[in-house]
C-alpha cells in the first residue's frame, strides 16, 4: 500500500511538473520533477522529462545524463529515445540524434514530434528532398503546425522554391503571429527577392532567436530607428554576427557621422585595426573592452532599416576600407617575386560543428583545394592561399598543377589580411567575410556562390549590389564544385595580363 501511495504521489508530482513545464515555468516545474524522482528514483519519465528541461537550460551534459537513465530504466521508452536525439542534435552530433529519432519512430511510428525532430536532422544533414517529405508526414500526424510550416519555409529556400518557401512562412505567421523564427524567415525570404523595405521590420526578429537572443545588449540608452536626432549627440553602433556582416554593414557610420553625430564603433577585436580608419569614426572599441558613454545604440545590422535601404538606394561609397599604407608597401615586397597576374584564394569558411544548421550550410558554400585545380592551367597566374583555420592544412597536399603560395603565418588581424589584399589583382572565395573585405576595398573579387544563396547577393545576378567590384559565379542545383571552378578559369583566362 505504501508503495501505491509513493507511485502515486510520485505521478502528481511529474504530472504537476508538465503542466507547469508546458506553460513555460521552467524554473517550477524542475522542484516538481526532482520530487517526483525522490518518491519514485526508478521514473523513466520523470528522468525524461527533467533532461528536457535541463537541455532547455543549456545543461545538455547533465541532460544527456537523464535521457540516459530513462533509457536505463526503460529501453522501449519513446520520448527518452526522442529525448536523448535533441541532446544529440544540441550538441551537433546530428548522426547519432537521427539515429535516436528513428528508434523512438520503431517503437512509436506516428510519434508527431520525433517525426518533426527527424525532418530537422535530415535538413541538417543535407539530405533535403527526403526532409521535406518527412515534414509532410509531421504535419499529417499533428505536430506543431506552425513550426512545421516554419521548417518548411527554410528547407524550399534552401530547395530554391522560393514562392513556396514565402507561403510557408505567411502560413507559420497566420498560426502564431509572434512566432521570431518564421518571422525572421519570412525576412530572409523578402530580402532574397528584393523587398527591402517589408523585409526590415521582420528581420528585427532576429533578436528573439537563439544565440542572437541571449547576446542581446540591455543598453540603458534608446535605440536608434533613424528617426531621432543624432547632432550633438554620441551614437554607439555595434557588431552582432560574423566577420563578413562588420564588414558589409560598417559602411553605414559614416553615414550616421554625416547627420552630426558622434559614432563610437564596437566590433570584433580582429576587426579593430582596420576600422580605426573607418571615416568619420569618433572612437573603434573591440567586443568586451569598456564603452564610453553614449546616447543612442544601434546594431549594424539595423542600419539599413534606420535609413530604409532597398535595392535602388543602397550606399555606393565604394571602397570605404583602406589598407594602412606601410602594412600594404611591406606586403609588396613579401609578393614582389610572384610573376603574373596575382590572384588571392579562399575555398572554405568556418564549419560551425557545434550548430547544425550552420554547420550544413557551411557544407553547402565550401568546397576543397582540390576543386580549385582547374585554375592551374590558365596561364601568367600566381595564386596566394588566403585561407585560415583548419581547411588551410589542404595546402599540405596542394591538387597537381595548381601551386598555391601559403602566407597565412603573417596574416595577425583584418589589417594585415587587408593590406595583402591591396596587393592582390583578383580574389577568388566562396561566401566568406573576404568576400567583403575585398568588396569594401574596392579590388576585383568574384564570388563562389552556393546554390541556396545568402539573401545579400539576390537572385539571378552575377553582380553585387553592395560591391560593385564582386562577380559572382553560381553553383546550380546540379553542379558540383569543379564544374563551377572549371567556369572561373575560363574567365580568368579571357582577363588581359
Amino acid at each position: 500500500m505504501a508503495d501505491d501511495v509513493t507511485h502515486s504521489e510520485a505521478g502528481a508530482c511529474l504530472q504537476r511538473g508538465f503542466d507547469l513545464h508546458r506553460a513555460g515555468q521552467m524554473d517550477a516545474a524542475e522542484p516538481c520533477y526532482r520530487a517526483a524522482l525522490q518518491r519514485r528514483p526508478e521514473f523513466p519519465a520523470a528522468w525524461a522529462n527533467l533532461g528536457l528541461l535541463r537541455m532547455a537550460a543549456g545543461a545538455l551534459d547533465e541532460a544527456e545524463q537523464h535521457q540516459r537513465e530513462a533509457l536505463r530504466l526503460d529501453p522501449a521508452f519513446p520520448d527518452a529515445h526522442n529525448g536523448l536525439g535533441l541532446v544529440h542534435y544540441h550538441l551537433g552530433r546530428v548522426a547519432e540524434a537521427e539515429n535516436c529519432f528513428r528508434g523512438c519512430l520503431r517503437l512509436w511510428p506516428e510519434h508527431p514530434g520525433a517525426t518533426l525532430n527527424l525532418a530537422v536532422a535530415l535538413q541538417s544533414r543535407g539530405r533535403l528532398q527526403e526532409a521535406e517529405a518527412v515534414y509532410r508526414d509531421a504535419l499529417r500526424l499533428g505536430a506543431d503546425a506552425a513550426q512545421v510550416h516554419n521548417n518548411l519555409g527554410v528547407l524550399l529556400r534552401e530547395l530554391g522554391r522560393v514562392a513556396e518557401a514565402e507561403a510557408n512562412c505567411r502560413e507559420a505567421l497566420r498560426l502564431r503571429p509572434d512566432m521570431a523564427d518564421a518571422q525572421a524567415n519570412l525576412a530572409m525570404v523578402l530580402l532574397l527577392t528584393g523587398r527591402w523595405a517589408e523585409a526590415w521590420p521582420y528581420y528585427e526578429a532576429r533578436w528573439r532567436i537563439g544565440d542572437l537572443a541571449a547576446a542581446r545588449r540591455a543598453f540603458a540608452p534608446p535605440l536608434w530607428t533613424g528617426e531621432q536626432p543624432v547632432a550633438g549627440r554620441t551614437i554607439l553602433l555595434h557588431a552582432e554576427q560574423g566577420f563578413g556582416d562588420t564588414l558589409q554593414f560598417c559602411r553605414y557610420a559614416p553615414l550616421v557621422a554625416a547627420r552630426g553625430g558622434r559614432v563610437v564603433l564596437e566590433v570584433q577585436p580582429p576587426l579593430v585595426r582596420l576600422l580605426a580608419g573607418l571615416r568619420g569614426i569618433a572612437q573603434v572599441v573591440a567586443q568586451g573592452d569598456a564603452l564610453p558613454d553614449f546616447d543612442l545604440h544601434c546594431p549594424l545590422m539595423s542600419l539599413p532599416r534606420a535609413f530604409g535601404t532597398t535595392p535602388e538606394t543602397v550606399p555606393g561609397n565604394v571602397p570605404y576600407l583602406a589598407a594602412d599604407p606601410a602594412l600594404a608597401d611591406a606586403w609588396r615586397d613579401v609578393l614582389a617575386a610572384l610573376p603574373g597576374r596575382r590572384v588571392g584564394l579562399v575555398w572554405a569558411g568556418s564549419g560551425r560543428a557545434w550548430l547544425a544548421h550552420a554547420a550544413a550550410l557551411d557544407r553547402r558554400r565550401s568546397m576543397r583545394l582540390a576543386d580549385m585545380a582547374p585554375l592551374g592551367s590558365v596561364r601568367g597566374c600566381s595564386f596566394v592561399s588566403l585561407q585560415l583555420g583548419p581547411p588551410a592544412a589542404q595546402l599540405n597536399e596542394p591538387p597537381e598543377g595548381l601551386p598555391v603560395y601559403d602566407v597565412a603565418d603573417r596574416l595577425g588581424d583584418f589589417a594585415d589580411t587587408a593590406a595583402l589584399v591591396a596587393n592582390l589583382d583578383l580574389v577568388i572565395t566562396v561566401d566568406t567575410a573576404v568576400a567583403h573585405l575585398a568588396g569594401a576595398l574596392g579590388r576585383p573579387v568574384w564570388l563562389l556562390n552556393r546554390f541556396d544563396s545568402c539573401w545579400r547577393w539576390l537572385l539571378g545576378r552575377d553582380d553585387s549590389l553592395w560591391y560593385p567590384g564582386l562577380r559572382q559565379f553560381r553553383r546550380d542545383g546540379q553542379e558540383d564544385w569543379a564544374s563551377v571552378m572549371q567556369r572561373v578559369a575560363d574567365a580568368l583566362e579571357q582577363l588581359p595580363l
